[in-house]
């Protein structure tokens, strides 16, 4: 007959003799290098592992390695000899910067750290990633992104869903080979305008961030399909949004205008000085004045203040900054996947006089200030 007192020795024994995850972890070990250094593949996944067992680094012949769902909060130096590695993950450990062994990692190509506190990236580790092609940094706490994440040359997609993020760096608009682009749920208030440069872009996702402005610029990326703004601040979108080439567009739960036409005073148009002149000579130059064309290729500040430019939604003439700011409402349903609740589409217009605002059928309408 067994005791109380029994009972508990008894099961004191079995606690004792149940493998602990770290000796687990080293036998899975000795296992993968007793195949030899030609190892592929290796995985010790959801261990609860606080450090990583020794030998890791024998594995010279690793390509994948997943070591997601562990309590991890840096890597041994010894994973800098894993020169073949090509995909790594991380994910759902506990790491609060990117480690700096990824820079020696100069194979990977499918990164992931999704699921840890990372607040920051060291400049340095974008050095070794130049074949990176997948980063997932997805339910992290970054606040920024250094300017260096230009060099990751050959990323085709990139999420960022889930961080903290206010702003982005211009120089994201370098991933020339970028195809998809995950931003939602930060803090984002505006897109860069260099975002034209990316012209492989396929997949744009800005969800419940605080943008209140699309760029111009997002009007030229002729490969983008899908593009998902739904949550912010967007009340009218860019003047060229129906050069777009769009499969699905998302943009629920934004204060958009709405079509509800209200009778207002017009004033009278009084042009400055500076916009009399600027009108003239861009209307000397679409006409090809060729006096005028060779005085302006020697005058780079003039140069710059034409440049901002913009056409009459009407008339076509060109003028500078002083306009009519109008919307044009566009019946997209039949063109794309859209919300559900959306009718028509408020797209920003520019008229260069109230002449041309009082032309009848333009189909536009001037923004009120309530």
């Amino acid at each position: 007959m067994t005791t109380a007192g029994g009972n508990d020795a008894l099961f004191s024994a079995a606690v004792a003799m149940a493998p602990r995850p770290a000796a687990m972890a080293d036998k899975q070990l000795l296992r993968a290098l007793r195949g030899g250094p030609g190892t592929q593949s290796f995985s010790m996944a959801a261990r609860g592992l606080p450090l990583l067992p020794r030998g890791l680094g024998r594995m010279s012949g690793l390509e994948r390695l997943n070591l997601k769902g562990n309590r991890l909060r840096r890597l041994p130096q010894e994973v800098e000899a894993l020169s073949r590695l090509k995909v790594l993950n991380l994910g759902n450990n506990n790491f609060d910067e990117a480690p700096e062994q990824l820079k020696y990692l100069v194979s990977l190509q499918k990164l992931h750290l999704f699921g840890n506190k990372i607040c920051r990236i060291s400049p340095s580790i974008f050095d070794g990633l130049q074949n990176l092609v997948l980063l997932n940094l997805n339910n992290n706490r970054l606040t920024y992104l250094p300017p260096e994440i230009q060099r990751l040359k050959n990323l085709e997609c990139m999420s960022l869903d889930n961080n903290q993020l206010r702003s982005l760096p211009k120089e994201l608009c370098c991933l020339r080979k970028l195809r998809e682009l995950h931003l939602s749920h930060n803090s984002i208030i505006a897109i860069p305008e260099d975002i034209e440069y990316l012209t492989e872009l396929k997949i744009l996702i800005l969800s419940r961030n605080q943008v209140e402005n699309l760029p111009d610029g997002l009007c030229k990326m002729k490969r983008l399909r899908i593009l998902d703004v739904a949550g912010n601040n967007i009340q009218i979108f860019p003047t060229d949004m129906e050069n777009l080439e769009l499969e699905e567009l998302y943009c629920e739960d934004n204060p958009l205008l709405e079509k509800n036409p209200v009778s207002a005073i017009q004033e009278e148009d009084i042009l400055t000085l500076k916009e009399l002149t600027a009108r003239f000579i861009l209307s000397q130059l679409e006409n090809k004045n060729i006096y005028l064309h060779r005085a302006m290729q020697n005058n780079l500040e003039v140069q710059a203040v034409l440049s901002h430019k913009r056409k009459c939604a009407q008339c076509g003439s060109s003028f500078l900054s002083m306009w009519l700011e109008c919307v044009k409402f566009l019946d997209v349903k039949q063109q794309m996947t859209t919300s559900r609740n959306l009718e028509l589409l408020p797209v920003r217009a520019f008229l260069c006089s109230y002449k041309c605002f009082n032309h009848p059928d333009h189909g536009l309408f001037g923004i009120a200030v309530l």
